[in-house]
């Protein structure tokens, strides 16, 4: 993407590298792109960050060693999630993600799954704590109305749960 006038004096534009692509997405997977219509307004903090409980949620296909492997070959992706428990250590849990290069994070997770990173500010009082788990999915999914009718739907369940004031969601 590059920034452009419109040679009005107006807020730059951002043009597209290749011209045409949203409306190749948009025709072969219909319904998939976000409108601004479909953006929600964050929730206002109620505490103070240093008093909240954090909950991490990733589309990076982290998971226990041990547990059910993500599907990561079905054509229309993998609707389900994985809780990781928050005191877990890096060696104890394993990617299933076939859509990213893994090396970065099999050589450092916290790469993509900041374990590590987010219990040294909830040690520094930053955050206040974090959740017992945190949750996971493999982000290859291609019904975006069934993501949010299950999978979405079903984190949010499991995230409500859990008492967390916060969440941080991240891609991989």
């Amino acid at each position: 993407m590059t920034e452009t006038s419109d040679g009005g004096g107006g807020p730059p534009r951002v043009a597209q590298l290749r011209p045409g692509l949203w409306d190749t997405v948009n025709e072969r997977y219909p319904g998939s792109m976000i409108d601004k219509a479909d953006f929600v307004p964050l929730a206002p903090l109620r505490k103070p960050l240093s008093e909240c409980r954090l909950v991490f949620i990733s589309t990076s296909g982290v998971q226990p060693k041990g547990s059910m492997p993500f599907d990561t070959v079905h054509p229309v992706g993998d609707y389900s999630f994985r809780r990781v428990p928050s005191a877990s250590r890096p060696d104890e849990l394993e990617i299933h993600q076939l859509k990213y290069p893994t090396a970065s994070a099999n050589r450092d997770l916290n790469v993509i799954f900041p374990l590590d990173r987010l219990r040294e500010l909830a040690d520094e009082g930053v955050i206040g704590g974090l959740a017992e788990n945190f949750y996971t999915f493999i982000g290859y999914n291609m019904d975006p109305e069934r993501l949010e009718r299950t999978l979405a739907e079903d984190i949010a369940a499991a995230v409500s749960e859990e008492g967390a004031d916060i969440a941080l969601a991240a891609p991989a």
